[in-house]
């Protein structure tokens, strides 16, 4: 009677390491997403306000391209190896008037997002689909002021 007994209890341990796996390689790759977005964030406050400094008031190279998409493809080459998408707008650039305070160069105020897609983002196994719906998008607003290069208000 006693082998019985043993026999029953031999596969409990991989009965629970089946159930517990996919649970911990979720949470896994939640800690990483996390992480990693963290981590994104952390270098996108501290490139931002330099990058729109920088570029924002008196952008290298060709002037015909524009500011806000200057400021753009340089806040993304900044972001380097982190896979996320950046956006940049300029209130000045949306408000279309002309009116007299149009001629003085005011400040400018420049909305920059990122956006940042976790991994896996689409990956299926044995039919069954995975991967994260979301995006996680982080903003930082950067005013400069054109008449006083290296101030950010």
């Amino acid at each position: 009677m006693m082998p019985c007994i043993l026999r029953e209890k031999r596969a409990q341990a991989t009965v629970e390491m089946a159930v517990v796996a996919p649970v911990m390689i979720i949470l896994a790759l939640i800690v990483y997403n996390l992480m990693q977005f963290a981590c994104a964030v952390a270098r996108f406050d501290r490139v931002a306000p330099d990058v729109v400094l920088a570029q924002g008031v008196s952008p290298q190279g060709d002037a015909t391209l524009g500011k806000t998409a200057t400021v753009e493809s340089a806040l993304q080459e900044a972001m380097g190896p982190y896979t996320v998408r950046v956006a940049v707008t300029n209130e000045a650039d949306e408000a279309s008037g002309m009116e007299l305070l149009s001629l003085v160069a005011a400040p400018r105020r420049y909305h920059c997002e990122m956006t940042f897609e976790p991994w896996p983002q689409n990956i299926a196994i044995a039919g069954v689909a995975l991967g994260s719906p979301l995006q996680l998008k982080h903003e930082r607003t950067v005013v400069i002021d054109p008449w006083r290069p290296g101030v950010v208000l």
